[in-house]
């Protein structure tokens, strides 16, 4: 298994390219050790010294490294290497329980809005921040204000350009497209 390792415009969080479905569908994120319980993956690499976060998406998961650790990247991927490597040959499933999370269910010209904002994020924003290790999901969308939420996910979660992608990439590409929408806010 040759896994590939890509940097990512935060410093603190590394890709990881296994050649392998790390998800079949959606992407998880994983904050502290209790999260990881959901994940044989996860627990694994919890396990391992100066791990504070990870993010797992379709073909990808990234590491992000505990600010406090003196450990550099080059001292923690060898073990998030073999770590990876023993999971896929162990054969297990990657979650062990899939969680759904309650959504909103918007109707009539606030639904059509919010599947307007949905497709774009899908198809124009996600492919572009999944490059960078990350993801940005749908919060939720205040038609009276025009505030779309947002969640930014994996190496976009805390990186110091991520407010900058919000602003000129994301928010004005929405206010092209979906003229309801005034502003967004970043959800932590």
């Amino acid at each position: 298994m040759f896994i590939q390792t890509e940097s990512t415009p935060n410093p603190d969080v590394i890709k990881f390219i296994p050649g392998e479905v790390v998800l079949e569908t959606g992407t998880k994120e994983f904050r502290s050790p209790d999260e990881a319980k959901a994940s044989p993956l996860a627990e694994s690499l919890f396990a391992l010294d100066g791990v504070a976060g990870l993010f797992f998406g379709g073909d990808f998961l990234t590491v992000r490294r505990s600010p406090e650790s003196d450990l550099i990247w080059a001292q923690l991927k060898p073990p998030i290497l073999a770590a990876i490597m023993d999971f896929y040959s162990s054969g297990q499933p990657i979650l062990r329980e899939i969680t759904a999370r309650d959504e909103i269910v918007y109707e009539g010209e606030l639904g059509q809005i919010v599947a307007e904002i949905k497709d774009l994020l899908d198809t124009r924003v996600r492919p572009a921040v999944a490059q960078d290790g990350g993801d940005i999901e749908f919060d939720r969308f205040d038609l009276d204000s025009g505030t779309l939420y947002l969640h930014m996910r994996g190496a976009c979660s805390g990186c110091p350009s991520s407010s900058a992608t919000l602003r000129q990439g994301v928010e004005s590409l929405m206010k092209h497209y979906v003229p309801e929408v005034k502003s967004i806010e970043q959800v932590l």
